[in-house]
């Protein structure tokens, strides 16, 4: 299989700005439908919108891809993790526990700050480490 690791990069400067932009405007929703695009993205990546920007909008056209043999599943896990996280997080502050929230919210940006920069994939690390153990099927 191929994981093209811009379309990677594509979700962690998303996650990135959108979690920026949700603490810095105050807007928990923003973290609310980050979380849900992350989720979804997870379970079907032919409608996650950070692919779809990536794919119909970026590829080819401002960034050119870089594909690598590599299974998917470590990436998704990745991806599902960070979106129950965003989404536990805009809970928590829908629900007044704003430290929380914006805790949970900053590590998930740290997070992907991390695997953007030097390409350290904690959720895959994880996926990795539980498969080692017997607790996932790879």
């Amino acid at each position: 299989m191929m994981v093209d690791r811009n379309a990677l990069r594509t979700n962690q400067v998303g996650i990135l700005v959108l979690v920026v932009a949700a603490f810095l405007l105050d807007l928990p929703w923003l973290l609310l439908l980050t979380g849900l695009a992350l989720t979804l993205g997870a379970l079907d990546p032919r409608v996650a919108p950070f692919q779809l920007l990536y794919h119909r909008v970026l590829k080819g056209r401002l960034v050119r891809p870089d594909a690598r043999p590599e299974d998917p599943t470590p990436h998704r896990f990745a991806q599902a993790l960070g979106g129950t996280f965003l989404l536990a997080a805009a809970v928590a502050l829908f629900g007044g526990a704003y430290g929380v929230g914006w805790t949970l919210a900053w590590l998930v940006a740290a997070l992907a700050l991390v695997n953007l920069l030097f390409g350290f994939c904690a959720g895959c690390f994880l996926y990795l480490q539980l498969a080692r153990l017997g607790v996932l099927r790879r």
